[in-house]
């Protein structure tokens, strides 16, 4: 018999006899007490050290060779459970897993595997649940999702009062804040103290910094993915809580137990109630107050479709004689479906609406002023996650979002004459494609790689504006006009986006990662102030204003010690940015036409070091973060073309946060927080003229001086009477005292002439909060 025949005949029968058939188990994991989806909950195969993490809908896929596996769920604060699986044919399998009767004395960030921190191929990465962002003291008392994130290391503000946050050197626009898929444009009530984020009725928290998927994109610094809870679909349950400045109120339940279930969730504030008998006539009808609702429902058809809605709205008011109203609109639409056990999709379809007023509350029609600006977007986007085999994970995806920007709808009326000043409308359309896939090579390394291509057309119907070179510094002059009809595409601008995430463990408890990310980001906002008002524009890429970019490298050391009961990192970035707009000195913001002929456009950068120490079990918890870090700009027309530091750029910033269980109904919480001051732009001589003092800044550079380092404690103690099980009702007290030893912080500092003494100038410092804030607050659950 020929050779090569007898050596084909034994490799076909080598191949039948050492071959075994591949199957998979896949399916969703869920608490057995809500039947909410757990997050990133655990799926492992101790026999093979094989496991796998369950997405962000608690889906779940593992493929093995034919056999007989015992195959462990688990989650903390959550019991595992190990069930025996004969692996001899395809099986979907769904497991609810029950809370732990005797819970640890712990802060849980999440309630992922406690060696992910290390294991997980993610860096730059932070996840808050909402029971620790209960936890932490803050501002009256009252849980808040952004204002929890400022302790994390990267993330910073300009200051108390301000709306927003900074993250790795970017400014606060370059933060994509997402709630349930949706995109929130103004994430604050009250001018920036809380956030629009009710605690009770959010899920999971998570900010991605760095090595960010090419699943997201339009922006350039960050992800905040905010996950609203989908209702309890065991049983009807409710929390909430009553406060000094507003209460709070959240049902949920099934409407089909075990299938559909509900949440409804409200908060309003009553500070204008309450003050309303103390205020003088001249103050009668001033409005200050703030509400939201949110509301979701989801519905399991059959073991392979799901459907979820959900929305939110929330509204400002504030004013006496002139008005400011503002507020956020969104709903989702999402649809889950697993095509098979190893194809999962997700479709989502959103509608996001942020639009403010300005205008003066007067019954006589013939002295008037009213404005109206919105920015409103709708998407379409499907995702799917392909679960390859046990080492490749492939995921892609398309996303279209449609802009409709209205930067002014403006009128005003004097002796009962009235003109229309409003602006015309701007719109655009932004379009991703993207694909990745997850790898892991050997036993120690992990790879992420992927590409994200987005394109985006500034459309008509709108005007074509083009301007005149001139003198860096100076309001370019307007060459042309033209005319564009409705859809027509007046700017086209494709970019591709290229991310890549490496991981290695160097030991059983430490790893070392590394990653790379392109942004680019269409949307621009227009505000010269220090600070998000709610007053500030939105607007699209033009065929003036670029598209901004931002390159980004990080790199990490990851280490767990004493059984992940403290968990390290420490991450070096750097970021470069392109596009940044900037002002000429005096721009005119509002109600210009020509607002871009006042634009300027420079480079960034960005690079800093990030110290993170956290400890998980135990009476005491807590987190240490330390950030140093530098952000800067070249802008040619500003500061003689030289570098010079971003406004919210802070060297040093420190936070402490602890949370100490004394017993069963007694636990202490505090923070400290400690950072350099912001930069400012002030003058260096001063000229008289006629007994006029003229402040002057001699060498024409901006942001020139820093003002003094903000640093401030925060202490709160909680109650909990002794339960009685037998009840359903469930309560506890909080008394916090929020800049316990009464620092006045520096917002701004601005400059006066002293009313006695016309040759002498004196420096203001301003506080937004200067004293302690003393606050009891009662929240319950039942």
């Amino acid at each position: 018999m020929n050779k090569s025949i007898i050596l084909i005949i034994t490799l076909l029968l080598s191949f039948t006899v050492f071959s075994q058939e591949k199957y998979t188990i896949s399916g969703y994991v869920k608490s057995a007490e809500t039947g909410e989806e757990l997050i990133g909950a655990t799926v492992y195969i101790k026999s093979k050290s094989i496991g796998v993490s369950a997405n962000v809908y608690g889906f779940y896929s593992l493929t093995l060779s034919e056999g007989v596996y015992d195959v462990s769920y688990s989650y903390i604060g959550y019991n595992e459970q190990t069930i025996k699986v004969d692996l001899s044919r395809n099986i979907q399998k769904n497991i609810e897993l029950a809370e732990t009767v005797n819970k640890l004395d712990v802060v849980e960030i999440t309630g992922e595997k406690a060696d992910n921190n290390f294991k997980s191929i993610e860096m730059s990465v932070n996840k808050i649940d909402s029971k620790t962002i209960k936890k932490i003291p803050a501002l009256l008392g009252e849980a808040d999702v952004v204002k929890s994130i400022l302790l994390l290391p990267g993330v910073s503000t300009v200051g108390e009062g301000s709306t927003g946050f900074n993250v790795r050197g970017g400014g606060i626009d370059q933060n994509l804040v997402l709630l349930d898929e949706a995109p929130v444009y103004n994430s604050s009530h009250l001018f920036g103290f809380f956030s629009v984020f009710n605690p009770d009725a959010v899920k999971n928290v998570k900010l991605i910094k760095g090595g960010i998927s090419p699943e997201y994109g339009g922006r350039l610094s960050s992800i905040l993915d905010i996950r609203m809870k989908e209702g309890n679909k065991k049983e009807l349950t409710g929390s909430g809580g009553v406060g000094v400045i507003f209460s709070r109120l959240s049902v949920e339940g099934p409407i089909v137990k075990d299938k559909a279930s509900f949440l409804v969730a409200g908060r309003r504030s009553y500070a204008d109630v309450l003050a309303k008998p103390f205020l003088n006539e001249n103050l009668k009808n001033t409005k200050f107050y703030f509400y939201d609702l949110t509301a979701k429902v989801n519905y399991e058809l059959n073991a392979k479709n799901k459907l979820f809605l959900s929305g939110y709205f929330g509204r400002d008011v504030f004013g006496s004689g002139f008005i400011f109203n503002w507020g956020n609109a969104t709903a989702t639409a999402r649809w889950n479906h697993i095509f098979n056990e190893k194809l999962f999709m997700n479709l989502t379809a959103f509608y996001s609406d942020y639009d403010y007023a300005f205008g003066v509350d007067e019954e006589d029609p013939a002295d008037d002023f009213d404005w109206n600006s919105s920015i409103v977007s709708t998407s379409i986007k499907p995702d799917f996650s392909y679960y390859l085999n046990n080492k490749n994970t492939l995921k892609f995806g398309a996303q279209s979002i449609y802009y409709d920007f209205k930067p002014a709808q403006a009128t005003f009326a004097s002796d009962g004459q009235t003109s229309n000043i409003s602006l015309r409308e701007k719109y655009g359309i932004e379009n991703g494609i993207y694909i990745l896939n997850e790898q892991k090579i050997g036993a120690r390394t992990s790879v992420l790689y992927g590409l994200r291509w987005s394109h985006f057309a500034y459309l008509g119907k709108g005007i074509k504006q083009t301007y005149r070179d001139t003198i860096p510094g100076i309001t370019k002059p307007l060459d042309e006009e033209i005319s564009f009809a409705k859809n027509k595409s007046i700017a086209n601008y494709n970019f591709f986006e290229p991310r890549l995430s490496v991981k290695y463990d160097l030991t059983e408890f430490s790893s070392v990662k590394a990653s790379y990310n392109r942004m680019t980001q269409y949307l621009h906002l227009i505000s010269n102030t220090i600070a998000s008002t709610p007053v500030d524009i939105w607007l699209p890429t033009t065929n003036n204003v670029k598209p901004q970019v931002a390159d980004q490298v990080a790199v990490g050391y990851f280490r767990n010690f004493k059984n992940n009961k403290y968990e390290t990192s420490v991450e070096v970035f750097a970021k470069d940015f392109q596009n940044q707009v900037d002002y000429i000195d005096n721009a005119r913001i509002f109600f210009n036409e020509q607002l871009e002929g006042d634009l300027l456009s420079g480079d960034g950068r960005a690079f800093g070091l990030e110290l993170y120490v956290k400890k998980n079990t135990g009476k005491l918890t807590g987190w240490v973060s330390y950030t140093l870090s530098r952000s800067e700009r070249k802008v040619n027309g500003i500061s003689n073309g030289d570098w010079y530091p971003n406004r919210f750029d802070r060297l040093h910033n420190l936070s402490v946060v602890n949370s100490y269980e004394l017993n069963k109904k007694w636990s202490f919480s505090a923070n400290f927080v400690y950072s350099t001051g912001t930069p400012g732009t002030f003058p260096t001589n001063r000229y008289e003229i006629q007994g006029v003092v003229v402040a002057h800044n001699v060498d024409n550079k901006r942001n020139n001086f820093r003002i003094p380092a903000y640093h401030r404690l925060d202490i709160s103690a909680t109650l909990t009477p002794k339960k009685n099980e037998d009840r359903k009702w469930k309560g506890e007290w909080v008394f916090s005292i929020y800049n316990v030893y009464s620092r006045k912080n520096p917002f701004s500092i601005y400059f006066e002439q002293n009313q006695d003494n016309p040759r002498k100038t004196d420096a203001i410092r301003y506080a937004v909060i200067g004293t302690l804030v003393p606050a009891v607050s009662y929240n319950f659950n039942f």
